[in-house]
């Protein structure tokens, strides 16, 4: 009967050497392995990716007063708190918001190394090319959800029927309209690179998009849905438009991704 201890080693073992240079310009490991390997292996990077965050968020805790200023700018006043601990939460919000975005490159770096064993030469080389420009898509989508899509949703809400209406916010809803809308607009930018890398190996192709695009647009109708706290047809609007020039460019990467041998 095999010792435990030795196994784990021997598995241990395999994982490190899956993170060298190896790993990302190797051919993929024939070695079979049990779900049980597989499980653990996942377990690891989880915890890697979870320490990363937990490190992030800490960091970020030490700026986030200064972050939080900066979010209730566009109000332009000091936002209401209905509780005794409101405060705290709303404060370890915005961190955990900015020490997932610290950690985000690291976390996608741990995603392909566990799919790294799996992939062929090529399709590393495919993949691992695509990790700067996931990063900087989803930064470019933080930033055109600040500059561009809060502004006007702030503004909308802010004068919508301000005849019957005053505008006096609690910090609960306005931080987590902010965090929400950033966020996922910045993972919503990141369609692009995910679909080129998919049809360069194959799996989606353009042909698929476009015969899915009814299916695709209800889809993004409910994430908009999703991640705009408000159900006023001009955010929702706001929020579906950029979504839909996302995948409409998708269908555009497939096109020139996907290899002519798979074109039917």
């Amino acid at each position: 009967m095999p010792d435990p201890t030795t196994a784990q080693q021997e598995q241990e073992e395999k994982t490190q050497r899956y993170t060298s240079w190896q790993a990302l310009t190797g051919d993929a490991d024939e070695t079979p392995l049990s779900l049980l390997d597989h499980l653990n292996e996942l377990r690891m990077r989880l915890f890697r990716s979870l320490m990363v965050l937990f490190g992030g968020v800490l960091f970020s805790a030490v700026f986030t007063s200064q972050l939080l200023k900066y979010l209730i700018k566009p109000y332009g006043h000091e936002l209401q708190v209905l509780g005794p601990t409101e405060s705290v939460v709303i404060y370890f919000r915005v961190a955990l918001m900015s020490g997932a975005i610290i950690a985000i490159p690291y976390i996608t770096y741990q995603l392909f190394m566990f799919m790294a064993p799996g992939l062929t030469r090529k399709e590393k080389r495919y993949v691992y090319r695509s990790l700067p420009a996931t990063t900087g898509l989803f930064l470019l989508g933080v930033a055109f959800a600040w500059f561009i899509m809060i502004p006007s949703a702030l503004g909308f809400l802010e004068e919508f029927e301000s005849d019957i209406f005053r505008a006096e916010w609690t910090a609960e809803r306005y931080v987590a309209f902010l965090t929400s809308l950033l966020f996922w607009i910045g993972v919503a930018f990141e369609m692009p690179v995910v679909v080129y890398v998919f049809a360069r190996l194959g799996i989606v192709g353009p042909g698929a998009l476009i015969r899915n695009w009814r299916l695709a647009v209800v889809l993004i109708t409910i994430v908009a849905a999703l991640i705009t706290p408000t159900v006023d047809p001009f955010n929702m609007l706001l929020v579906t438009t950029p979504l839909i020039g996302l995948y409409i460019v998708s269908i555009g990467m497939a096109f020139i991704a996907y290899p002519r041998a798979l074109r039917g």
